[in-house]
C-alpha cells in the first residue's frame, strides 16, 4: 500500500501573464488530494481508479488494463480519457511505471469540494507523478499544459515565488506571513472556472505582453514587502488595473462589490472561483456583507493557506535537493 498528497493551491499575483514569465506569488491550501495505491494479486491486469469528493461520495470510476492503460468500462468518459493521457504519459517517462502488475486499486480522496477550483486536476498529477517516480512539470506539461505554478504548490510547504522561464520551472519557498493576515478572506464566487478557457482568451490576445510582464513582477516583489494593509491594498488594486486593462475585462470589484469598503481581487482565472477580500472591519462584519450578496462561503486566511515548515524542494532542472526552513 502507497500513499501521495499533493496541497490545493491560489494564485494570489501574475495570473495569466505567469505563463509568460511574470513572477507570482502562490500559496499551497491546507486542503488537497491524496491518492491511495492497494495492489493485490490476481488473474486480471486490471488498474481499477476510484474517486472520491470531500464527503466521501464516490464521483467518478474507471477501469483500465495495467499494460496498456486501454479503457475496459463499456462507457469510456472525458475523464476516462483524460486520465488514460496522463497515465500513458507517465509510462513514457518511466518505462517501468505499473509494468507487470496485477490488480491494482487506486482511490483519490479530495479535501475540498470539486467546484472550489483549488487544484483537483494539479494535485492529481503531483501524486501521479510522485507514483510513477517522475518530474511532475514534465508531466504537466505533455497532458494538461499551464504555467505549473500549481504543481509548484502541490509539493511545497509553504508560500513560493514562481516563475515559468526558458530554463524551466523556478519555484522558490519565499516568506510570506503578513502582520495583516487576519484582515484577509478568501470567498467563493460559485462558478467554476476553466483554467483551460481562461488561458485561450489571454492567448488570443494580440497585445504586447511584456510590460504588463515587469508590470505585474515589480507589484509581486512589493507584495512581499508590504508592511500594512493599506499598502497591500494599494498594490492588489494596482494589479487588479492592469490585469483589468489588458485583458479588456471588469474588475470583480466592479461588477459585485462596488459598495464594499476593502478590496476585492480576483485569484487565477478571473470570474469565478475564489476572490481575495481584505477589511479593516470585523470578520463577522465582513461576512454579513458577503453573505447578503449571496457569496455565504468566506474563509479566513488561517482556514485557508497552509503555514509554513521545512521542506526539501527538488531542483528538477539539475535534480539537486535542498531542505529550506
Amino acid at each position: 500500500m502507497q500513499f501521495f498528497y499533493g496541497s490545493g493551491k491560489l494564485l494570489l499575483s501574475g495570473e495569466y501573464y505567469v505563463l509568460d514569465g511574470a513572477l507570482a506569488l502562490a500559496m499551497p491550501t491546507r486542503f488537497g488530494q491524496l491518492l491511495k495505491v492497494t495492489y493485490h494479486p490476481s488473474q486480471h491486469k486490471v488498474l481499477h481508479w476510484k474517486s472520491y469528493d470531500n464527503e466521501g461520495n464516490l464521483w467518478f470510476e474507471a477501469r483500465f488494463d495495467t499494460e496498456t492503460f486501454d479503457c475496459l468500462d463499456r462507457y469510456i468518459s472525458q475523464k476516462s480519457l483524460l486520465l488514460q493521457k496522463i497515465l500513458r504519459m507517465a509510462r513514457r517517462l518511466a518505462g517501468n511505471f505499473l509494468k507487470g502488475r496485477e490488480y491494482v486499486l487506486v482511490e483519490t480522496y479530495l479535501e475540498f469540494p470539486r467546484w472550489w477550483g483549488l487544484g483537483s486536476s494539479s494535485t492529481l498529477i503531483h501524486t501521479i507523478a510522485q507514483w510513477a517516480g517522475v518530474n511532475p512539470f514534465e508531466l504537466l506539461f505533455s497532458t494538461l499544459g499551464g504555467s505549473g505554478y500549481d504543481v509548484a504548490c502541490a509539493q511545497a510547504k509553504g508560500p513560493i515565488l514562481y516563475k515559468k522561464s526558458e530554463q524551466g520551472p523556478l519555484p522558490r519557498s519565499v516568506e510570506f506571513d503578513p502582520p495583516f493576515k487576519h484582515h484577509l478572506y478568501f470567498v467563493y464566487l460559485g462558478k467554476k472556472q476553466s483554467s483551460a478557457k481562461a488561458i485561450e482568451y489571454y492567448q488570443s490576445l494580440g497585445h504586447n505582453k511584456a510590460a504588463f510582464v515587469e508590470q505585474l513582477t515589480r507589484i509581486t516583489e512589493e507584495l512581499l514587502q508590504a508592511r500594512t494593509l493599506e499598502e497591500f491594498d494599494a498594490l492588489i488594486e494596482k494589479h487588479e488595473q492592469v490585469i483589468a486593462e489588458s485583458l479588456q475585462l471588469k474588475r470583480v470589484k466592479d461588477l459585485f462589490f462596488s459598495d464594499f469598503w476593502g478590496q476585492v481581487k480576483s485569484l487565477g482565472a478571473w470570474g469565478g472561483d475564489f476572490v481575495l477580500a481584505t477589511s479593516q472591519r470585523s470578520e463577522q462584519e465582513t461576512r454579513r456583507y458577503f453573505a447578503s450578496k449571496g457569496f455565504d462561503i468566506m474563509l479566513t486566511y488561517a482556514e485557508m493557506i497552509k503555514e509554513p515548515t521545512s521542506e526539501v524542494v527538488t531542483d528538477y532542472r539539475h535534480g539537486a535537493t535542498a531542505t529550506i526552513s
